[in-house]
């Protein structure tokens, strides 16, 4: 029996495995690099203990640290979590040769499905050759780990090496592993996989399918349970497949096999030897808790035999620190509030006042909802996601519920390609129209009393914002009755809530303010000040840092004086795991340089200039 349990890894699912922890009674340990000294998963755990630095590399990728924080914390077992070592076999092994308990499969088994090469032969596919322009568009991909990270689209046989290049140096950044491979890529495809859980008494379940469709940068964002409109043949294909997986490699425990469904037909992507990020939707639709059952395999209990009934639909949407409008680029500072309504089911790693840093991916929660049906479970999700607080950097909240309420995505299944479709109407702004005067009112609060009216004409009352990358003033006036605004009444108005009645309709405004930054409902505004700073201005053509983060790359033979075309790019900044590209905004000729391969920039930071021609 597990009495203490080390989870080998941070945030979200460190805080997950923590808690079905608590409810079985188990002690835990987490381990926490130094950026990670206050995170969530930290404080929760019965003990913890520090890796030093703050990089993957230095922290979480260290097998070698997270094995003796194991013993001496005293934990008898290890759970790894997904990301990092999860997928690693000598870490594994080094767990078991401690005299730990590992919480997975077999280290041969995660050995023969780690490398997406090997899995393809052992499952009988044939790697793609040498590359013609017969075989584009094709896909590169890293051979190790997972999350979007070191994969690229290439649709011209000329841009293969830097793709190439590319991506293995971010897969090999992730996961410490930079192989890549390249196969076909099917435009018009959809994500689909099937949950797996194995015991050690030859049991095999098959717990439903997920369609995880909805991806930026080929990492998922709104995955389902069951995968809409596949039909039973379709189905069984996949379990038999799936189970076929399993025996292969005499798995044991919980894991996820994924495919490609095009055309009617399946197409075996990877296995991923561990518990996949959207477990939660099959956790809603079959009534289990899967770390729970990881627990009870490892401790070489049987399972039944056969898995209980599915019954209903569930949704999980990742909310990330990231702007969708914006190349998704991640978005980094304090979360001061993260809240959702009763009814939804909320994994987080973060709490109120806690910093979202620039070591670690982006995803602040997966929000969950279950219901009878599809329809209702997509209605439920949106409507706790549009009810939700999440006031500190900018998130892709207003793309979820965008993406959960789109007529394309609602009516059924989608493919990989929804984003490239629509996700220009999707980032379109559009704010609400009285949040302004709603945070001007709850602003005024307490700085003038509004009953102080005189009898004379009042001077009108101005305040500046910023909202959705547009500056908009709002006047109200004082008056006998308080203060009203051109066609808007003010029926209430206090630091923290207004009510504005408009046209006969009566709406309530909740407001939170922390610095300049302002929230009405789900509205992010900017308080501006009253003289704008005239030395903030910048030179036209100016590349500032999006992002905190590291240069990495700066284009060969780039320097002062060179010709650049628009969208050439210039300069590679590594961030949450991630390599972002900073491209020319117009075609022109650099007159400056600043940055530098291996130098630290926090946004704003002026990075290059670009001269118009």
């Amino acid at each position: 029996m597990i009495s203490t349990l080390l989870v080998a890894n941070r945030g979200e699912i460190a805080h997950r495995v923590f808690r079905t922890c608590a409810e079985l009674g188990i002690r835990t340990v987490a381990v926490h690099s130094d950026a990670d000294e206050n995170a969530l998963h930290a404080r929760v755990a019965d003990a913890a203990v520090r890796l030093p630095g703050a990089t993957p590399a230095q922290t979480y990728l260290r097998g070698d640290l997270i094995v003796k924080a194991a013993l001496a914390a005293g934990a008898d077992a290890v759970h790894p979590g997904y990301g990092f070592l999860s997928e690693n076999p000598d870490f594994a092994r080094a767990v078991l040769d401690a005299g730990l308990l590992w919480i997975g499969p077999p280290p041969a088994a995660i050995e023969a499905m780690a490398s997406k090469t090997r899995a393809k032969e052992l499952m009988g596919i044939a790697p793609l050759g040498e590359v013609t322009e017969d075989d584009l568009p094709v896909l590169v991909k890293a051979a190790a780990g997972g999350g979007g990270r070191g994969m690229r689209v290439v649709r011209r046989l000329a841009d293969l090496p830097a793709a190439l290049d590319s991506a293995a140096a971010e897969a090999a950044s992730a996961f410490g592993d930079g192989e890549v491979f390249v196969e076909p890529y099917v435009e018009r495809g959809r994500h689909v996989e099937v949950q797996i859980l194995a015991d050690t008494h030859g049991t095999v379940w098959t717990l439903g399918t997920r369609d995880c469709s909805l991806q930026r940068r080929h990492q998922k964002v709104i995955e389902e349970a069951p995968a809409p409109g596949l039909g039973p043949r379709l189905t069984e294909e996949l379990y038999a497949l799936a189970v076929r997986a399993a025996r292969a490699v005499s798995y044991v425990g919980a894991g996820t096999v994924e495919f490609l469904v095009a055309d009617g037909r399946a197409h075996f992507l990877e296995m991923n030897t561990r518990l996949q990020v959207e477990h939660p939707v099959t956790e809603a639709v079959f009534g289990l808790d899967l770390v729970a059952e990881q627990l009870r395999v490892a401790e070489g209990h049987p399972l039944p035999a056969a898995p209980p009934a599915a019954r209903g639909h569930a949704v999980e949407a990742r909310l990330y620190a990231e702007d969708p409008a914006h190349d998704w680029a991640p978005q980094t500072g304090t979360l001061h509030r993260l809240a959702v309504p009763a009814g939804v089911r909320l994994d987080t790693g973060y709490t109120g006042g806690d910093t979202i840093g620039v070591h670690y991916d982006p995803m602040l929660a997966k929000v969950v909802a279950h219901a009878p049906t599809r329809a209702e479970a997509l209605r439920r999700l949106a409507g706790a996601l549009e009810r939700a607080e999440v006031h500190g950097p900018v998130t892709n909240r207003d793309l979820l519920i965008r993406s959960l309420r789109h007529p394309e995505f609602a009516a059924g299944p989608v493919d990989t390609g929804f984003y490239d479709r629509h996700l220009a109407e999707l980032t379109r702004p559009a704010p609400d129209v009285h949040a302004p005067l709603a945070a001007a009112l709850a602003d005024a609060h307490g700085r003038s009393r509004f009953g102080g009216w005189r009898n004379v004409p009042a001077q009108p009352q101005t305040k500046r914002y910023e909202m959705a990358g547009d500056e908009v003033e709002v006047r109200y006036r004082h008056t006998r009755q308080g203060p009203v605004a051109d066609g808007v009444r003010v029926v209430h108005a206090d630091a923290r809530t207004v009510v504005l009645e408009v046209d006969g309709v009566r709406r309530k405004f909740e407001i939170a303010r922390y610095g300049d930054q302002v929230y009405v409902g789900a509205t992010r505004l900017t308080a501006l000040p009253r003289f704008p700073d005239p030395a903030a201005q910048l030179a036209p053509g100016s590349l500032l840092a999006p992002m905190p983060g590291t240069v990495v790359r700066v284009a060969d033979g780039l320097a002062e004086g060179t010709t650049v075309t628009a969208g050439q790019p210039l300069i590679w900044l590594e961030a949450m795991k991630m390599q972002h590209q900073i491209t020319a905004p117009v075609a022109g000729t650099l007159t400056a340089l600043h940055a530098r391969p291996g130098q630290q920039v926090e946004p704003g930071l002026l990075l290059a200039v670009v001269q118009p021609t």
